[in-house]
């Protein structure tokens, strides 16, 4: 088998592996490809002093070539003809949400609201909460479930706004 034949075949057998690792490095499929084909052409140069398993070899290429597309990368601004239009909705109306929901958590009672903070901002198990606030298990579950409740039907909390 000549040069050529192995490496082809290496080519059409590791290409998907080794274009896995390009975009995990690039997050896309345009560079990754790139950043694989400049790789393979680096490859194909050092092909016949490669004696052992060439796919470390390869990745490493491929690794150190973005590490150097990164180094030379201008990360500045891409003037484009025209602006892009704002993706999602209005800005002001995510603090507006955001104000009534904590106007609301603010009407609770402290327990109850200690209940949902804990549990729905600082992400907290239903037996982390007990056991900073002294309680059992079963208190901070009928305690949540009294404040979502509360929380329903608090008429200042609109649909579109709380929840937009």
């Amino acid at each position: 088998m000549t040069h050529s034949d192995t490496f082809a075949e290496f080519v059409a057998t590791r290409s998907p592996r080794l274009l896995r690792t390009a975009y995990l490095l690039t997050h896309d499929w345009g560079q990754a490809e790139d950043l694989l084909q400049t790789s393979l052409v680096k490859a194909w140069g050092a092909w016949r002093r490669i004696d052992a398993d060439p796919e470390p070899y390869v990745r490493r290429i491929l690794v150190n070539t973005y590490a150097t597309w990164w180094r030379r990368r201008w990360r500045g601004e891409q003037p484009t003809a025209e602006l892009p239009e704002p993706v999602g909705s209005e800005p002001h109306l995510h603090v507006d949400a955001r104000d009534e929901v904590w106007r609301a958590l603010g009407r609770l009672p402290r327990r109850q609201r200690a209940v949902l903070v804990l549990r729905y901002f600082e992400d907290l198990s239903e037996a982390q909460i007990a056991e900073v606030m002294g309680v059992s298990v079963g208190t901070v579950k009928s305690q949540a479930a009294k404040a979502l409740a509360r929380l329903r039907m608090d008429e200042s909390l609109t649909i579109e706004g709380a929840f937009a």
